[in-house]
């Protein structure tokens, strides 16, 4: 049950910037097809994946309890870094610079440039462009998530399914008041949710 929990954590952590990025294209009525967002589950599920892999191989140099620690501060650290960037963010009203710290108003613009033949629908190359840039708020998280011992099996399997209903939820709600909320503040959602694996993992 701990290793489903944490797996959990990780994963709706990363799938919040789906989520932002679905309400975004919801709003501009540009469409997020099943190929698409298949595209996208399978290529941030995939950078899941390697990043874990890469974890693995780092905490077999160092003792049990030490990779634990380590991998736990390091994922608190990062969470704390998206909760002050998305608070200086909201207070200042300024835009990110990053695709894992951008809110549905930075998300809204991405979302008009990322359709690049303006057809109204997300191709498998622009689902492609969009996955890359996902992708790094993974890399990271899981590298230091498997050095702590989070599962890499159930992590990659809710990061798949939980990055394609991520986004066809994002894009449901992206026609509703409740969307534009969420998406707002989804990214400290993001980091509190990492500093909450870390403090588990830590604890564990």
């Amino acid at each position: 049950m701990e290793l489903i929990l944490s797996a959990l954590s990780f994963s709706l952590s990363s799938n919040l910037d789906n989520v932002v990025i679905g309400i975004a294209y919801g709003i501009k009525k540009v469409k997020i097809g099943i190929i698409a967002n298949l595209i996208i589950a399978i290529v941030t599920s995939t950078a899941t994946f390697l990043s874990m892999l890469i974890g693995v191989y780092i905490s077999e140099f160092l003792p049990r309890t030490a990779a634990n620690g380590i991998g736990a501060i390091i994922i608190i650290i990062l969470g704390l870094y998206f909760v002050s960037q998305s608070i200086i963010k909201l207070v200042n009203n300024t835009k990110s610079k990053e695709l894992a710290l951008k809110d549905i108003t930075d998300m809204i613009e991405y979302a008009e440039k990322s359709d690049l033949d303006n057809s109204g629908d997300i191709s498998n190359k622009e689902a492609l462009i969009i996955a890359s840039g996902l992708t790094f708020n993974n890399l990271g998280t899981g590298i230091a998530a498997s050095i702590t011992g989070v599962s890499i099996q159930f992590t990659v399997i809710s990061t798949f399914i939980l990055s394609f209903l991520a986004i066809k939820f994002g894009e449901t709600a992206g026609n509703h008041v409740l969307g534009k909320i969420l998406g707002k503040f989804a990214p400290l959602f993001s980091g509190i949710l990492l500093i909450l694996l870390g403090i588990i993992e830590f604890i564990n």
